[in-house]
């Protein structure tokens, strides 16, 4: 199934590319069919009669959530910050880099996993 859509698309893709190649240099000598005089183009500016409080957009506060780290987690996220200090990253490197940690192994030591 899934080498069937495949030689699909790649079958269509190749005839896309064909009718460019076959049709460029044909139609890259004809003469211009659109006239190139300027159009103005009319702006209406804001009124002053639009609040625009309304319309930015504010979040709703709702409730916060809550993640328990083990003593091991926090010495990790220590460590990230450590890390980030020492390389001469911001802050906002160092939420990354422990939003990315949390993600990916949620903050725990995994160790060496092999040569995969």
């Amino acid at each position: 199934m899934n080498t069937i859509i495949r030689k699909s698309v790649l079958g269509i893709a190749g005839l896309a590319f064909a009718g460019g190649v076959f049709a460029g240099p044909a139609t890259a000598h004809a003469a211009p069919s659109v006239q190139s005089t300027p159009v103005a183009v009319a702006v209406q500016a804001d009124t002053p009669s639009v609040d625009k409080a309304k319309l930015i957009p504010h979040g709703v506060q709702g409730a916060q959530s809550h993640v328990d780290l083990s003593d091991e987690q926090i010495a990790n996220v220590k460590a990230i910050i450590a890390a980030t200090k020492k390389a001469g990253m911001d802050e906002r490197a160092a939420v990354v880099s422990i939003a990315t940690a949390l993600q990916e192994s949620k903050l725990e030591n995994l160790g060496h996993l092999g040569d995969r």
